[in-house]
């Protein structure tokens, strides 16, 4: 056994005089098959069998093994007369060896025969300047706190190269020279090489991942995101920061009970830790819990007395096509409550009576008359009876419903509560089916006009529309929250769009834009009916679409571009209780 240790000048206290004494261990002990560094333990293993064949990323099994292990690639090339002289004796020497068992009557020999066509088309290739040979040696040095966890993480990974057909053996009284072999020196002490090619040494580089690319050299360091889980694969940490990709916007896929609404609240709570607002459409009461417990506000549209006036202009814009604007967002809304857009004439006579009826209750394009109580939607219809053209006329027969029927308690008075705060939900539970659509699209109405307000774009801002495809089985809800998608960013928000029909999304035009336009990409637990327009779509391989569709709750695919890593949502105690709702999730489901 040997024992080096390294001190300064100083009276036997280490002195950091040059960078190797400021990072080098204190001590190293060498023993045959394993060093003590510094607290630790490392062993170091050499390949010595490769399989025949390699495919892509043939490291792979051992890249994302779970521990800290440093793998070293060390790469001679071989200079081409060198190269042909030894393959040409290695040619001579199969073609020798298949003569004499010719000779002799022997039965040819299929690793033979297969080296020597393996030889002669590398001879081919390497004539022709479409390859090249390296000498090429492959060296892993495993680390542990403890000789027996050392132990077992040298046979996890002998376990996981053999399922490569990677051969290992430990580097045996030369345990020193294999650790300063895998260190970032350049240097081979072992010197176990093998002669390879272009091709199968080009695929040994790590070219894939299951994580995300870390920043590249020179690149800043990333300082905003939050947790959305970790990688079973690798067991790394999946961080992710929305804002700092194209655009802010994300869409989570998922059939019902995959978890979405679960990683969806843990990531507005991490989001309001930084100081982000967040604005929420919620269909079924899924995030009263989580509002009550950071002070968030709620607008509860159907119960009596909650009202909403679409004519009401946004308080305090000055900005000169506010009436504009408000009037182009009521054309939208009648085609929504009508369930199509209505025929030219209708809209005509439509574009009349907004102005008409703004007129008549003092406001102008003037924004000194803004601030005029709004008329109401009975106004509007009192205006179109008022228009002589028979168009109107149908249009006002086509809203009476909303007016003075059964759907009007939503619309018939003044908007009775102004939704503030850093978390605002809007609650769609207690309105009936027939008016979720009117009600997803007035509150996003609500959360545009305050996202858009001047003087305000320096605040970060998240809009979260849970079952978003209330509003896009609408043509028009769908064309005004692809809009929305479009100019989320100009106004430094953005964007969550969460549903459960990912087949009805994906087979509109519309819904595939708002698709595309999303940075931010998840999928989790994809029903089989589902699968293929969603593989197709996102362009998922065949085990990513086995991962989806057995995918258990929490678990799913976060997709940015070309970047893609599995993930499994965690959370702390204290959020479990605030993101579940109705149900109570096992350990093995968080």
């Amino acid at each position: 056994m040997i024992r080096k240790r390294r001190f300064g000048d100083g009276g036997g206290q280490p002195q950091p005089a040059s960078l190797a004494s400021a990072v080098a261990p204190a001590t190293v002990e060498v023993t045959p098959r394993w060093l003590r560094v510094g607290d630790g333990f490392t062993a170091t293993l050499v390949v010595t069998a490769y399989p025949a064949e390699v495919g892509g990323a043939w490291l792979e099994p051992l890249l994302s093994w779970p521990g800290r292990l440093d793998l070293a690639l060390h790469i001679e090339p071989l200079p081409a007369p060198i190269a042909a002289a030894r393959l040409r004796k290695q040619r001579a020497r199969l073609e020798s060896s298949r003569r004499a068992d010719s000779d002799r009557g022997k039965l040819a020999d299929p690793y033979v025969d297969a080296a020597a066509h393996d030889a002669g088309d590398l001879a081919e290739r390497l004539a022709r300047g479409a390859a090249k040979l390296f000498r090429v040696g492959l060296y892993l040095t495993v680390h542990a706190r403890s000789e027996t966890e050392l132990m077992e993480a040298c046979a996890q990974v002998r376990a996981a190269a053999a399922s490569t057909l990677l051969e290992l053996q430990p580097a045996t009284w030369r345990q020193l020279a294999g650790w300063t072999t895998t260190l970032p020196l350049a240097t081979d002490g072992l010197r176990m090489l093998r002669t390879m090619d272009t091709q199968a040494l080009a695929a040994a580089f790590p070219l894939s991942s299951p994580d995300l690319p870390a920043p590249l050299p020179g690149d800043p360091p990333t300082t905003g995101g939050v947790l959305y889980g970790v990688n079973p694969a690798s067991a790394g940490i999946v961080w992710w920061d929305r804002w700092a990709q194209e655009n802010h916007n994300s869409i989570v896929l998922a059939r019902s009970g995959a978890g979405k609404s679960y990683f969806v609240k843990l990531e507005i709570l991490r989001s309001l830790y930084q100081g982000v607002q967040v604005a929420v459409i919620d269909p079924e009461d899924e995030y009263l819990r989580l509002a009550d417990a950071v002070g968030g506000s709620l607008v509860r549209l159907g119960l009596p007395g909650v009202k909403i006036n679409p004519l009401d202009l946004p308080a305090g814009d000055r900005r000169p096509d506010v009436l504009t604007r408000r009037g182009l967002f009521l054309h939208t809304l009648i085609s929504v409550l009508l369930g199509h857009q209505p025929p030219p004439a209708e809209r005509a006579a439509l574009d009349r009576a907004i102005l008409a009826v703004y007129r008549a209750a003092g406001i102008t394009a003037d924004p000194a008359t803004h601030h005029r109580p709004a008329p109401l939607l009975r106004d509007l219809a009192e205006a179109l009876r008022a228009d002589d053209d028979p168009a109107a006329a149908n249009l006002t027969a086509r809203l009476a419903p909303w007016v003075h029927g059964s759907f009007a308690d939503l619309f018939d008075g003044p908007t009775t509560q102004a939704p503030v705060g850093h978390l605002v939900v809007w609650s769609l539970r207690h309105l009936p089916d027939e008016l979720r659509t009117v009600g997803t699209l007035l509150a996003l109405d609500s959360i545009w006009r305050t996202v858009d307000a001047p003087g305000r774009l320096s605040q970060r801002r998240l809009v979260v529309v849970d079952e978003a495809w209330l509003l896009m089985r609408d043509g028009e809800g769908a064309r005004f929250l692809f809009r929305m998608s479009k100019a989320a960013r100009k106004r430094n928000a953005g964007l969550t769009v969460v549903t459960q029909d990912a087949a009805d999304v994906l087979s509109t035009d519309l819904g595939q834009a708002v698709v595309s336009n999303a940075s931010t990409q998840v999928l989790l637990r994809q029903a089989p009916q589902a699968i293929d327009a969603v593989g197709e779509a996102f362009g998922l391989t065949g085990g990513e679409r086995r991962l989806l569709l057995s995918a258990r709750r929490g678990h799913g695919l976060l997709i940015s571009g070309v970047s893609r890593t599995s993930f499994e949502s965690i959370s702390s105690d204290a959020e479990h209780v605030l993101c579940t709702t109705g149900f109570e999730l096992d350990e093995s489901d968080r």
